[in-house]
């Protein structure tokens, strides 16, 4: 409630301040102005002495050198990404706490990065990858400051500070600071993500370099979920609507994922042709080279043995994974106007993945290290034909054990302003995560090795795309799976009737068929909207390994205005979510990974949030009363996973407010 009563004082206080107007747009000193400070000026020339800066001259580069600009309107799909990840996450369902675990509503298996990673996915939803990292080109300083309530004790912010030197040299430094005691007992969750990046390119245009620092720390304390769930969750019983009383399967369980990265990116054009008048290039060639040196560090502590995990060598649990790789890639471009963009490139990847020791047990000899080097080969092209975009990507191994090939080729084109269509087809080969390859743990059945025993998963898909401002967007993806890999149950290996007892990887010898068709579309009457998403999964399949929700849906109605004399724009509506039953993967704190299990299955249950969000200038408000129908029934049904319940009705608030200089 104090919660409350302070975002409402705050809410009306900017309302108040907004009243005085919008500032008006800055101003600064031409370019070619600066760069002749102190030169002679040629007669009947005309200095520019300032030009307007707009919103557009912020702007943010992707990995893959897509640029977009600073957006400070308020959206419905701004309420989407209003969360820990900062993505819309349609397609995941999280658990009680904030920051932990996602379990899979959909998947998409198209690869991006043909490289195996450490493993432990469920702990790594809010990890930095090398793609998620973006670069920034700014006039002057920008500040974005996002800022979200959590679950008792703690908060989320998220805040980035970008600026420059001169208008060819940009830098941005950023922090991700959260942590949340939870509503349940020992279920703290707690990150921190920083990260650094540079870019600059020459006067000439001929060198240009991009590069960024990371460092992550991801942690949570690991309960193992409710253990009398019938009594003290299922029947609704008041006496624990406290949910700290609700007794709980571990006290003293905690894992967490560590993660340095060194990234650079640098190119020079040997040769570089622009057209008449114009900075345009009409014809370059350059030569480039991509460094990336990664550590990544995964570790699960148990305070004392715990026969939920079966019998342990030591009694104190404390298992480390660590894995290094370095990449160089060398590549060569060549860019034409009328002929595209094409590249050339040799990529040197080398890997260490290794324990502390090797384990000598009665039965067998676990090694404790992978180490090897892959030398791929590979090819780009990129060009626009009339309204055609043409892309393709494919990499091939040369030598190496862990990757075989990956192929990525795109078809777009842009009917009219009102219908875009897109074809994609993907392809690749490579072996699953380090940890299906070798694990080693204190707990005696979390050992194992498989490098011989293991296969490439291999994975073909196509994919059609349809947006289209008055029919929607249509998104359908047909992909197979040979040799999938996932963890599950082994029967023969069960202690004392805990599953998690033999846990293990596992790889399907048939072939997986799965289909997904998602479709989103927005009806508007005044200022009532009605924005809808709805998915329909298949999966066709000899054994049950992939299990998925077929019909996940997100329906929000809201109402949108100007209000204090368009001083405030408010949003405000309810969203439902809602996905059929299934046999949800179940969670595994040890590995850090979720397993399939075909007994129980959970879902079927809406969730309906009220949101009330605003913008006053630079500045969105956001205020929700999440899973508000969680006491609805006399019944608990609401679970993210076996033994995990989704979290209770709960009302946070925050802002994202973006400061110019």
């Amino acid at each position: 409630m104090r919660y409350f009563l302070f975002f409402i004082s705050f809410f009306f206080g900017v309302s108040l301040l907004a009243q005085e107007g919008q500032r008006p747009p800055r101003k600064e000193k031409d370019s070619t102005q600066a760069e002749n400070k102190g030169r002679p000026t040629p007669s009947g020339d005309k200095e520019k002495e300032e030009i307007e800066i707009s919103i557009k001259d912020y702007k943010i580069i992707s990995h893959s050198r897509d640029t977009t600009f600073l957006d400070t309107t308020l959206t419905i799909q701004k309420e989407y990404k209003y969360n820990y990840l900062r993505k819309d996450n349609f397609e995941l369902m999280p658990f009680a706490n904030i920051g932990q675990p996602y379990n899979k509503l959909g998947v998409d298996f198209e690869r991006s990065n043909m490289f195996p990673k450490i493993g432990a996915k469920g702990k790594h939803y809010n990890y930095f990858e090398t793609e998620d990292v973006d670069y920034y080109n700014v006039p002057t300083p920008v500040t974005d400051l996002f800022f979200k309530t959590t679950l008792e004790e703690g908060q989320l912010l998220d805040a980035m500070l970008t600026f420059n030197t001169s208008r060819r040299l940009n830098f941005s430094i950023a922090y991700k600071g959260f942590r949340s005691l939870g509503k349940y007992q020992y279920n703290q969750a707690k990150s921190g993500n920083f990260r650094t990046t540079a870019n600059y390119e020459t006067k000439n245009r001929r060198y240009n370099i991009r590069g960024h620092i990371v460092a992550q720390s991801i942690e949570g304390e690991e309960n193992g979920g409710i253990n009398s769930k019938e009594e003290q969750f299922e029947s609704g019983n008041t006496e624990y609507s406290d949910r700290n009383r609700v007794d709980v399967l571990f006290a003293d369980v905690t894992n967490k994922i560590l993660g340095k990265r060194y990234f650079f990116d640098h190119q020079y054009k040997l040769l570089r042709k622009t057209k008449d008048s114009s900075r345009t290039e009409k014809t370059s060639l350059a030569i480039g080279h991509v460094f990336n040196y990664e550590t990544r560090y995964y570790q699960f502590d148990d305070g004392a043995e715990n026969e939920y995990y079966g019998s342990a060598f030591l009694d104190e649990i404390s298992d480390r994974a660590r894995l290094k790789t370095m990449n160089n890639e060398f590549n060569m471009k060549f860019s034409n106007a009328k002929l595209g963009i094409l590249e050339g490139n040799l990529s040197l990847y080398n890997y260490n993945y290794y324990f502390n020791s090797r384990l000598i047990t009665d039965n067998q000899i676990i090694e404790n290290q992978l180490k090897g080097e892959e030398v791929i080969l590979g090819a780009k092209y990129r060009n626009q034909i009339g309204g055609f975009k043409l892309n393709a990507d494919v990499k091939y191994t040369l030598s190496g054990d862990l990757t075989d090939n990956i192929m990525k080729a795109t078809a777009e084109y842009r009917l009219n302003e009102n219908i875009n269509l897109k074809a994609t087809v993907h392809a690749s080969a490579r072996m699953p995560d380090f940890n299906f390859l070798l694990y080693q743990s204190e707990y005696a059945n979390y050992n194992w090795q498989n490098p011989d025993v293991f296969e490439n998963e291999k994975v073909n898909g196509v994919q059609f795309d349809l947006e289209s401002k008055f029919w929607g967007n249509l998104s359908l993806n047909y992909s197979t799976i040979d040799n999938y890999s996932y963890f599950g149950v082994d029967q023969n290996e069960i202690e004392d009737d805990y599953e998690q007892s033999a846990i293990k990887p596992f790889q399907e010898s048939g072939v997986i068929n799965h289909t997904k068709l998602k479709y989103n579309k927005e009806f508007r009457l005044g200022g009532f909207a009605l924005n809808n998403t709805v998915m329909y999964q298949n999966v066709s399949q000899a054994n049950q390994v992939l299990n998925l929700p077929q019909v996940v849906t997100r329906n929000t109605l809201y109402f949108s205005s100007d209000v204090f004399k368009k001083a405030m724009y408010i949003q405000t509506g309810i969203t439902l979510k809602y996905f059929t039953a299934y046999n949800m993967d179940a969670y595994n704190a040890v590995l850090g990974e979720f397993y399939i299990q075909n007994n129980e299955e959970l879902g079927g249950f809406p969730m309906l949030d009220f949101f009330i969000n605003a913008r006053v200038q630079q500045t969105r408000i956001y205020l929700k009363a999440e899973h508000f129908n969680s006491s609805f029934g006399k019944t608990n049904n609401f679970y993210a996973a076996p033994n995990y319940p989704y979290r209770d009705f709960v009302i946070r608030f925050g802002l994202v407010w973006n400061f110019f200089s």
